[in-house]
């Protein structure tokens, strides 16, 4: 059928034009007006945190949120909202990875090189029951956040360097005066400090510039990237069009600030793991994190489910890259 507002062809069942959101009354009439409360403003609210039915504030079709959900992606457009301490707002910036690894087994294959790495892995992957793949499109919180991490540590190669030194200095002294410690001139080396006392303790400073991920589904938190890179340079705009038909587009449950927590607390863990990777016995860490308003990002994940050596564990592979991502 076609939409008898703007003419754009339409599934049968269609409830409302996907690109103009009027009513086709395929699904037993038009809906009735939403409430005030619920209605779609000029400002950035939406509704209040309580409402059960919202627009969407791109095609006007309704949205009804389910228990728990703070993030939303209408069905029809793709347009998406978010719940924050004002109520239900628009979301300004809503992009997408387009998939690139568009079925199982090719999703399958990076699976196999990342299980058998290596020479000791060669043949797990083999010796390994894995499900058929499931491909999701996944909401992530994306936010830009920049961090300053100082710390001391003991230079101990500095420290144990100058030690070295001033005895053999006074070796070599001592054989002077004594003629040689065989010569029986019982000269007894003492360490010589010709300067000032060498303090081990240094300071330094890691500065680094994120865009942070952090899954916006809470039960999915197992999945969330660690050090893993998204291509955000080849994100577009989210477009529901270009999704294959039948692949689920998940809401999510983890609001925007709360995310900005959780991306707060995994850079300064990233900060301090650079920290004690490039120096030893590293203390008094102080890490200022700064963290901006990100952006929603979809991202097609294919998940397996992989039973090896009488363990279970979901892999889970970017659809975007075909690349095995490394999970906290």
């Amino acid at each position: 059928m076609y939409c008898a507002k703007c003419g754009t062809q339409l599934p049968d069942d269609a409830e409302f034009c996907s690109k103009c959101g009027h009513p086709t009354g395929a699904g037993g009439g038009a809906p009735a007006a939403p409430s005030s409360a619920s209605a779609v403003s000029t400002a950035a609210g939406i509704g209040g945190a309580g409402v059960q039915e919202l627009k969407c504030p791109s095609c006007g079709a309704p949205i009804r949120p389910e228990f728990g959900e703070t993030v939303i992606t209408c069905d029809y457009c793709g347009g998406s909202i978010t719940l924050g301490g004002q109520g239900w707002k628009e979301i300004s910036k809503h992009t997408m990875l387009p998939l690139k690894v568009t079925d199982s087994s090719a999703a399958l294959k990076a699976v196999h090189d990342w299980i058998d790495a290596g020479f000791f892995h060669r043949h797990d992957f083999e010796q390994s029951k894995v499900d058929e793949g499931k491909l999701s499109y996944v909401p992530f919180w994306v936010l830009p956040v920049s961090a300053s991490t100082t710390y001391q540590y003991q230079a101990v190669a500095t420290s144990i360097g100058a030690t070295v030194g001033t005895i053999a200095a006074a070796e070599v002294l001592g054989s002077a005066l004594g003629g040689g410690r065989g010569g029986g001139g019982g000269f007894i080396p003492i360490p010589i400090m010709a300067g000032p006392v060498v303090n081990p303790t240094r300071s330094a400073t890691i500065s680094g510039q994120y865009e942070y991920p952090v899954i916006a589904v809470k039960a999915m938190g197992a999945f969330q990237p660690k050090e893993y890179e998204f291509a955000l340079a080849e994100r577009t705009f989210f477009d529901k069009k270009s999704i294959p038909s039948g692949t689920s587009v998940l809401n999510g449950d983890l609001a925007e600030d709360a995310a900005k927590g959780a991306a707060h607390a995994y850079v300064q863990q990233l900060q301090a793991e650079a920290a004690h990777k490039k120096h030893s016995m590293v203390s008094n860490l102080a890490c200022q994190v700064t963290t901006s308003d990100g952006e929603l990002l979809h991202v097609p994940l294919w998940l397996f489910q992989l039973e090896r050596k009488g363990t279970r564990q979901t892999i889970v592979v970017d659809g975007h890259a075909g690349r095995v991502i490394q999970t906290v």
